[in-house]
């Protein structure tokens, strides 16, 4: 019988970057009673998920960074034979699983995916990229939950920061008594889950002998460099394996 199944057979080579978005977690985020503009619970949980998907998901991606509700993993070696819809639909349901589980919540939760083609090269300038969208979210955000605070409907808030210059708004801010730039780092520049390799003395029981031993671990980086700085630059350059 023919196969019907739909973009079943499209395949892609590594590295890939496959980003995953939260599906209405406004809704989410008035039903968990998040704190606004930014909660630490649940930055706490996104991270937590980060990490469930660098471990346990079989997709085995090397790092992941993630903002609001967006995450995006580095696969420099690709599961399923590179099958995108496999791929796509493994990350977003692991994904949405393992927060609903960091969360302890009783309603479902959603993540869409897409693939991203990527080399290490562009993959730094993707992730430079994100890094300036979570700062532009986490200024919009401040500015928003500012306007609320004081009465506005939220719908009406976005039409009157729409447009409005950045230097404004943190005139905006600085006149509210918050300083966008001093803000903490993980609501500025987002968090990177990494794997990281560390020597460690070890003792080889056959030999009886001290060896040198590589073990890796996972960490969670919440004080991450500007990366369109040359400090930032040569982090993620190492990051990926760009010379």
């Amino acid at each position: 019988m023919e196969n019907r199944e739909l973009f079943a057979s499209i395949t892609t080579v590594p590295p890939v970057i496959v980003r995953l978005d939260g599906r209405a977690f406004h809704r989410l985020a008035h039903m968990l009673g998040l704190v606004k503009p930014f909660d630490v619970r649940f930055s706490h949980a996104m991270a937590a998920v980060c990490r469930s998907l660098l471990a346990d998901s079989g997709l085995a991606p090397e790092f992941a960074y993630t903002f609001s509700d967006e995450i995006s993993l580095y696969l420099p070696k690709l599961a399923f034979s590179g099958r995108v819809e496999k791929i796509d639909s493994v990350a977003a349901s692991f994904a949405a699983s393992a927060l609903t589980l960091s969360l302890e919540c009783a309603e479902p939760i959603a993540f869409d995916a897409r693939v991203i083609p990527a080399t290490p090269e562009y993959t730094v300038g993707y992730l430079a990229n994100r890094q300036d969208e979570a700062w532009r979210n986490h200024v919009n955000a401040y500015c928003q939950q500012a306007l609320v605070a004081e009465g506005m409907k939220p719908r009406q808030a976005a039409v009157r920061l729409k447009g409005m210059p950045s230097q404004q708004l943190h005139e905006m801010m600085h006149t509210r008594g918050v300083n966008l730039a001093k803000t903490p780092a993980w609501q500025r520049r987002g968090v990177l889950v990494y794997k990281k390799s560390a020597e460690k003395d070890g003792y080889n029981p056959v030999t009886k002998e001290n060896v040198k031993a590589v073990r890796s671990s996972v960490v969670v980086e919440n004080n991450l460099p500007l990366f369109t700085a040359p400090e930032g630059q040569a982090f993620l350059k190492k990051l990926v394996g760009c010379p």
